[in-house]
């Protein structure tokens, strides 16, 4: 098998193993009310670019030829391994989307909803990033140029992400700040969003206080 064809197999080798990791929470939400759901335009919008760059652009790239003149022009010597690192990251993000919905249980949500019940998760992943399936979706947006070693297909990935986020976390923040008020506030404060936040000297909640779970994720 040809180094680009192996990569691109192993590109969405990743995308359909988190669609098979994410199928008995999608099941388990199905099952329950939904209290409050704002699906907007912008809401949309910020899911459309997600998939844009993220699986329509991938897909134009690997299955025409439309796309060829943006292949990378880099040495054959350094395709592997360029492909090793990138084939890391996305093995990175996969764990974390996996662990992730682990660690929210019952109350992950493609689009910003609050599910009948909902708790503010605080354990897990949660105690070191509010939003871990964005950081999984951050290491793939770092791997897909590696994997697909193409000037249009590689970056679209992270350009489509970051237009997702702005659409889509702050909507997310205000609706978790409406639920939860003072808790929500506490935990942002010493919780990074995407990045784990360097110790500053924040006082860490006390033993034995109940998980506080946000649960909205692409």
């Amino acid at each position: 098998m040809r180094t680009e064809t192996l990569l691109k197999t192993i590109y969405f080798a990743g995308m359909f193993l988190e669609v098979l990791l994410r199928l008995p929470y999608d099941r388990e939400r199905r099952r329950r009310r939904r209290e409050e759901s704002r699906v907007t335009g912008t809401e949309r919008a910020a899911l459309a670019a997600l998939s844009l760059g993220s699986l329509v652009l991938p897909l134009l790239h690997s299955l025409t030829g439309w796309l060829r003149f943006a292949d990378y022009q880099t040495a054959r010597k350094w395709r592997a391994p360029l492909g090793g690192a990138g084939a890391a990251l996305m093995a990175a993000a996969v764990w974390l989307f996996w662990q992730a919905h682990r660690d929210l249980g019952p109350y992950w949500s493609p689009s910003l909803e609050i599910a009948e019940g909902q708790e503010l998760v605080t354990r897990g992943v949660y105690s070191r990033v509010r939003h871990p399936m964005y950081s999984s979706q951050l290491l793939w947006s770092l791997a897909q140029p590696l994997l697909l070693q193409n000037r249009v297909a590689g970056p679209s990935g992270m350009a489509g992400l970051l237009l997702f986020l702005l659409l889509r976390v702050p909507a997310e923040e205000r609706l978790m700040e409406e639920r939860f008020g003072a808790a929500y506030r506490a935990y942002r404060a010493r919780v990074g969003a995407l990045l784990p936040r360097l110790p500053c000297g924040l006082p860490r909640p006390p033993a034995g206080q109940p998980p506080v779970a946000q649960g909205s994720a692409p």
